[in-house]
C-alpha cells in the first residue's frame, strides 16, 4: 500500500531501536519510551533531513556519546530514575539541536501530563480557559460528593488575603454554611429522588444508585462556592503550557500566580526546553502586558454610565449572524469540486434557485446515522454569536468546549441565583436559599475592598453572563452532545435554545441537526448507566467465552 521499500537495520541497530519504536521494519510506526525533549528534538531534525526517523534516532542520538543516550538506553528497561538523570545531563545537547528550528513549532512536539490538586474553582476555570493544545479533566460535581471534611474542615480555599482581613470570620461562616447545607440536604434529597422515581426491576441496583446520586448532586451543586477545592488534570504540548503559565502569571489572583510558579517547577522537570520562555524576560514582559491591558480596560469600563436592564431566569440570545450564510456555505460545499475561484462560486450560489441550494446542503449533510457523523468544513462558514445568562454550574459545563470563542464576565451575585424547582417540592428550598443569601451578603461586603477575591464567595447557583461565538459545524457538535438525555437540565435548556435560535434564522442549515434531544427527563443519568451495565455484561460474557 505504501510505496516504499523496507528499511534495513543490522541486528545490533534493531536491538538498539526496539525499545523506542513500535516496529523496525514498517513505514508506519510510533515512538515510545523516549523523554519529551528527545522526541521534540528528533522530530525537529526529521523536518530538515532526507533520512528516516529511525535512522536519525540511531545516527544523531543513540550513537552520539554527547547525547547521553547510552545511559537512557540502559535505564529504559530497568531504572527510571537513572534514565531521568541521563535526560537531565543531556538537556544542553538537545537544546542545541532545537536551536534554529522555530521555537514555537518545536514546542508543540513535546507534551506532558500534569495534575493540579486542591485548587479552587477560580483557578480551575483559568486552567480550563485555554482553547488549543491543552486537554483538561476536572473532578465532577455530579459523581463526587462534596460533603466530606478534612483537617481544615470543608474543602474550600481560605484565600490568604481574605483570611488576613476583618472579613475572615464572615467569609468562613458563609462558606461553612454552604457546605453544611449541602451535606444536610443530601440525604433528604436522595430519599425524595428514590421515592419519586422508584427503581424498575429491570434496572440494576448499581445503575439506579449512580443515577440517584447524580440527580441529587446536580440539584445541590448550586451551593458549592467558587472557593471549592477541586482537582484538574491537564495534558498538553509545550507551547500551550508556555502560554498558560504566562496567563497565570498575569492573573489578578494570588492563587493563580502561585499555581503558575508551581506548575513551572514541575514542567521544568519533564519538558524544560519547551516551557523555558514562560519564565524568560520575554515571558515576564508578556505577562506584564496582559495584566496592564486588563487593568486599563477595566478602569475605563468602570467609568461608563450603564443602563439597568431587566433579566429573565435563563437567557440565550442570538445577537449576531451572517444573513448570507446559506450562500457562503453552498459556495464552500462546491469549492473542492469545481475549478473556480471562491468569488465566482459566491455568485453562482447566490444566483441558484433556493431548491438547488437546499439540495446541495442536504447532500453535504448526508444520511447521518449518529451525532458523531458531522458534515464537513463548508459548515464552518456561518458564525453565530450568543449572549448567555445562566447559572455558573451550567457555565462550568459548557466552558469545556474549546473550538469556539467564549468569554465571561465576573462571578458575582448581581444576577441572582436559581433554585431548582425540585427543592421547592422536597421542602428544602428555604434552607438552600438562606445559605445562598448568606454567601451573597459576604460577597457584597467584600467586593469594594477585594473585587477579585470576592468571587471566591459566589456559589455555583448564581448566574453569570458569557458570550459564545461558534461556527455551524461546532454548533452541530455542541448542541447535539449537550442536549443528550444524560446532560444536566440547565445546560440542556441552553443548547436547546441555541438550536431554536439558529433554526429561526437559518432553517435549512439547522435541519441537519437531527440528534438534538428536546425532551425533558427525570433521572437524567439512568439510561446512560443502563447502557454501562449492558457494556459490562457484554465484556464479562466475552471474557467468559475466552476462558472457556
Amino acid at each position: 500500500m505504501f510505496d516504499r521499500s523496507p528499511e534495513h537495520f543490522t541486528p545490533q541497530e534493531t536491538a538498539l531501536l526496539q525499545p523506542f519504536v513500535t516496529n523496525t521494519e514498517r513505514p508506519i510506526f510510533c515512538l515510545r519510551n523516549l523523554p519529551e525533549v528527545v522526541k521534540g528534538a528528533l522530530f525537529s531534525r526529521y523536518s530538515r533531513s532526507t533520512r528516516s526517523l529511525r535512522r536519525l534516532l540511531l545516527d544523531e542520538f543513540i550513537n552520539v556519546p554527547e547525547s547521553g543516550f547510552s545511559a537512557i538506553v540502559a535505564g529504559a528497561g530497568a531504572d527510571a530514575a537513572e534514565q531521568l538523570v541521563a535526560v537531565r545531563q543531556a538537556e544542553a545537547f538537545y537544546d542545541r539541536v532545537l536551536i534554529g528550528y522555530g521555537d514555537d513549532s518545536v514546542a508543540e512536539l513535546g507534551g506532558a501530563h500534569i495534575a493540579c490538586e486542591g485548587v479552587s474553582n477560580i483557578a480551575a476555570k483559568l486552567l480550563e480557559d485555554s482553547r488549543l493544545g491543552l486537554s483538561p479533566l476536572e473532578k465532577s460535581t455530579r459523581y463526587v460528593r462534596f460533603d466530606q471534611q478534612g483537617p481544615e474542615g470543608y474543602a474550600y480555599l481560605r484565600e490568604p488575603a481574605l483570611m488576613a482581613s476583618p472579613y475572615a470570620a464572615r467569609f468562613t461562616a458563609a462558606m461553612d454554611g454552604l457546605f453544611r447545607t449541602y451535606s444536610a440536604l443530601l440525604e433528604p434529597v436522595q430519599a425524595w429522588v428514590q421515592a419519586r422515581f422508584p427503581r424498575d426491576p429491570t434496572t440494576s441496583p448499581r445503575a439506579y444508585a449512580s443515577a440517584v446520586q447524580a440527580k441529587s448532586c446536580d440539584l445541590l451543586r448550586g451551593l458549592l462556592p467558587m472557593a471549592t477545592r477541586t482537582n484538574v488534570g491537564l495534558f498538553g504540548n509545550g507551547r500551550a503550557f508556555e502560554y498558560l503559565l504566562i496567563k497565570l502569571a498575569a492573573a489578578p489572583f494570588a492563587e493563580a500566580r502561585q499555581l503558575g510558579q508551581a506548575m513551572q517547577a514541575e514542567l521544568d522537570q519533564v519538558i524544560p526546553s519547551f516551557v523555558k520562555r514562560s519564565k524568560s524576560e520575554r515571558g515576564t514582559a508578556y505577562a506584564a502586558y496582559l495584566a496592564a491591558t486588563r487593568e486599563q480596560v477595566a478602569a475605563r469600563a468602570a467609568s461608563l454610565d450603564l443602563p439597568r436592564l431587566p433579566e429573565d431566569d435563563v437567557t440565550v440570545k442570538l445577537v449576531d449572524f451572517d444573513p448570507q450564510a446559506e450562500v457562503k456555505t453552498v459556495a464552500a460545499i462546491l469549492y473542492p469540486h469545481l475549478d473556480l475561484p471562491l468569488a465566482a462560486l459566491y455568485e453562482l450560489a447566490a444566483a441558484m434557485p433556493e431548491s438547488e441550494r437546499v439540495a446541495l446542503i442536504n447532500a453535504a449533510v448526508g444520511e447521518r446515522a449518529t451525532r458523531f457523523q458531522r458534515p464537513g468544513r463548508a459548515f464552518e462558514e456561518p458564525y453565530y454569536t450568543f449572549d448567555i445568562l445562566a447559572d455558573i454550574g451550567a457555565y462550568r459545563d459548557l466552558q469545556r468546549h474549546r473550538v469556539l470563542t467564549q468569554e465571561r464576565q465576573r462571578f458575582t451575585v448581581d444576577h441572582g441565583f436559581l433554585v431548582p424547582p425540585e427543592l421547592e417540592e422536597i421542602g428544602v428550598a428555604h434552607a438552600y436559599s438562606a445559605a445562598m443569601q448568606q454567601a451573597a451578603e459576604v460577597y457584597t461586603a467584600l467586593q469594594a475592598e477585594f473585587p477579585h477575591e470576592a468571587q471566591y464567595a459566589v456559589p455555583f447557583g448564581f448566574r453569570v453572563r458569557w458570550r459564545v461565538k461558534l461556527n455551524l459545524r461546532e454548533a452541530y457538535h455542541l448542541i447535539e452532545l449537550r442536549s443528550a438525555r444524560q446532560g444536566h437540565p440547565t445546560y440542556r435548556q441552553i443548547v436547546q435554545a441555541m438550536f431554536r435560535e439558529i433554526s429561526a434564522v437559518h432553517p435549512t442549515l439547522a435541519r441537519g441537526m437531527r440528534f438534538v434531544d428536546q425532551h425533558t427527563y427525570d433521572l437524567e443519568r439512568l439510561a446512560a448507566e443502563q447502557r454501562l451495565d449492558q457494556k459490562r455484561q457484554r465484556r464479562d460474557a466475552g471474557e467468559a467465552a475466552d476462558g472457556a
